[in-house]
């Protein structure tokens, strides 16, 4: 297992850029100073020390806080090499998909907010525990955003996601000349 004095032995972590450095040298292909880190499969930086690799960002957490995570680690600008430590925090996997980005099949520009074209309306909906939940149908895309935006209060996704994209376009119209 690794532990908190054997991380500071081998790595220097910048807790305001996310980096690490390693304070020695590994091997022949890896020198002391030198930043450490790869990406993997996931876009996620692991280091291999000691023969195991870790993700980047939960040993910023062993670094700083003196241990490793039981939990998911959540970054929370969505940016998956930033593991600066004020952008990182402990979620449980329901908050880690709270706070995902749109799928790439969004069309509306607002989570949870689609066009219905049977009904000739805005849907909103919202998913809780891996089921979407229908909120209704709108017939306009302002209404649809304001009420996805109340279920994500009422269901406490601000303490996860600090990116809604329906606070967002909301704030959008009210601080344009034609809707405010």
């Amino acid at each position: 297992m690794l532990t908190q004095e054997r991380l500071h032995e081998v790595l220097d972590y910048n807790s305001d850029t996310g980096l690490f450095k390693w304070r020695v040298a590994m091997n022949s292909m890896v020198a002391a100073g030198s930043e450490a880190g790869s990406f993997d499969a996931g876009g996620y930086l692991q280091i291999g020390i000691d023969g195991k690799n870790y993700k980047t960002h939960r040993l910023a957490i062993l670094y700083t806080d003196g241990y490793l995570p039981e939990n998911s680690i959540d970054h929370v600008n969505r940016v998956r090499s930033d593991n600066r430590r004020a952008n990182l925090r402990e979620a449980s996997m329901q908050c880690q998909r709270r706070n995902c980005g749109m799928l790439r099949n969004n069309t509306s520009g607002v989570k949870g907010v689609a066009w219905h074209k049977q009904m000739g309306k805005w849907l909103s909906f919202i998913s809780l525990d891996g089921k979407k939940k229908h909120l209704g149908f709108h017939y306009t895309i302002i209404e649809a955003a304001c009420h996805r935006y109340a279920a994500e209060q009422c269901l406490g996704f601000s303490d996860c996601d600090t990116h809604s994209s329906a606070k967002k376009y909301i704030d959008t119209i009210i601080n344009t000349p034609e809707g405010g």
